[in-house]
């Protein structure tokens, strides 16, 4: 039972994806390839260079999450920085590329200049996951040959076209986290590095650029809900899976195994789906084209 995936993003909420994997494996489905955009593509990465999800979890439930968006010299304009998860990913990719990985992996980005999608399945998997993860605004811009990049949520939220061209023939399973377009908006905290003292971080909360950031993010919000939704009415995935990870932010502090949970409910919710299309798929020995989003 051989399938492909597609990694939405979500922030935080991207702790959902290890529950998906691990109900995946327990049900005796074998990953052949894995595409991600944003905290997907972080998740993708990951698992093709051969982390489990149980080893997955115990690597972030290690790290400090309040400590990954500390800036460093590296860093360009930009809100937070990227010097928590560069350390973060030196201990699990270092030096790998895509050349390394056990299964074939892509994630996406967005090149600010041409305002193209950029597909990436080459070079460095470090370099890579900086790029996919550039929230606007909030990350640095990621420069990989002439590109200048961010993340790649902005025109792809969940990427099943990526994951369709890594393996033609296998049933896509796609995992959306962005929440669905008829759910009220919600407002944003503003994310402040845990190096900052609290009197200073609990002033910076009430000023109008805090309250300027929540717009932002807002309208970043519904745009992602709709282009995903507007993807996925296009790209039509074999199953889908939407993890009940609504009530999260972007950038909050998450206890790990709650939102793997949540993954391993929303995946249970579609196994009749999933063991429909691979069943159909043994049988004929093509992927089927005609699966609707649920």
């Amino acid at each position: 039972m051989e399938i492909s995936l597609a990694l939405g993003g979500g922030g935080a909420k991207g702790n959902a994806h290890i529950g998906v994997l691990r109900r995946l494996e327990q049900e005796g489905y074998k990953i052949c390839s894995a595409a991600g955009t944003s905290f997907g593509g972080l998740v993708a990465v990951m698992y093709s260079v051969g982390y489990g999800p149980k080893e997955i979890q115990a690597i972030f439930e290690s790290i400090d999450q309040k400590a990954l968006y500390g800036r460093s010299p590296l860093d360009g304009p930009s809100l937070l920085g990227l010097a928590g998860v560069r350390q973060l990913l030196d201990k699990v990719v270092g030096d790998k590329t895509f050349k390394d990985t056990r299964i074939p992996c892509a994630v996406t980005a967005v090149d600010i200049n041409s305002g193209a999608e950029v597909i990436i399945n080459e070079g460095s998997l470090r370099a890579a996951v900086l790029a996919t993860i550039a929230l606007p605004g909030i990350f640095p811009v990621q420069t990989i040959n002439d590109w200048q990049l961010m993340d790649g949520g902005v025109l792809n939220p969940v990427p099943v076209t990526v994951a369709r061209m890594l393996s033609p023939d296998l049933p896509v399973v796609a995992v959306v986290l962005n929440d669905p377009i008829d759910k009220p908006l919600r407002g944003y905290n503003l994310p402040i590095p845990s190096y900052i003292p609290r009197p200073i971080a609990e002033s910076l909360s009430r000023i109008s650029f805090a309250q300027s950031l929540d717009i932002f993010l807002r309208s970043v919000d519904v745009s992602s809900r709709y282009v995903a939704y507007l993807r996925l009415q296009v790209d039509k995935p074999e199953v889908l899976v939407r993890p009940d990870v609504h009530h999260i932010e972007l950038l909050d502090k998450v206890v790990i195994e709650d939102l793997a949970q949540l993954g391993e409910q929303a995946l249970e919710r579609v196994l009749p789906d999933l063991k429909r299309e691979t069943a159909w798929l043994t049988r004929v020995g093509r992927r089927f084209f005609g699966a609707t989003p649920k």
